[in-house]
């Protein structure tokens, strides 16, 4: 009998196997671009507890392991940048990581006046690029961090919160 995947807001205590999920997660991303200094490989325990207490952090457990995670947050202009959504590579390719980008759209259009959803990936990341265009994002910009990296920025319109109410 298989278990099911159940996504819900994360919890302090998940702090640790977020953290750890997100050192495998972005090893891939960090070959790619032949850098292991970036951002998620070297972010300390503390301050994603600080993410987890000030933001809005969804996860998705197969039992009691966390195998996905996304963040996000709403600026003052009713912004809602995503962050950092990560599947472990074992339950890549099944569409977990659409149900969470959907939930974390869902959750913070709920929770505020989103008018737009922003989010980031690398320019040679070309599943995380085909998942977010697939779920509406198209690119908005560009920033090049070095000689390896450019980030593409992809945006897209918020939808009604009325839209959500018969899912939640």
């Amino acid at each position: 009998m298989g278990m099911s995947v159940t996504i819900s807001a994360a919890e302090t205590q998940d702090a640790e196997q977020i953290l750890k999920l997100q050192y495998l997660c972005y090893q891939s991303e960090a070959e790619l671009y032949g850098d292991y200094s970036i951002e998620p490989l070297t972010q300390p325990l503390d301050s994603l507890r600080a993410e987890l207490d000030a933001g809005c952090v969804l996860v998705a457990r197969l039992g009691t392991e966390v195998v996905a995670s996304v963040r996000g947050g709403v600026d003052a202009d009713g912004t809602a940048r995503i962050d950092k959504l990560i599947v472990h590579p074992r339950m890549q390719r099944h569409g977990l990581g659409g149900r969470l980008l959907l939930a974390i759209e869902e959750r913070l259009t709920l929770a505020g006046a989103v008018k737009s959803f922003q989010l980031f990936t690398g320019h040679r990341s070309e599943n995380n690029l085909q998942l977010y265009r697939k779920h509406g994002y198209a690119p908005v910009g560009t920033r090049q961090v070095n000689e390896r990296l450019t980030l593409v920025t992809l945006a897209k319109e918020a939808t009604d919160p009325a839209a959500y109410a018969t899912s939640a």
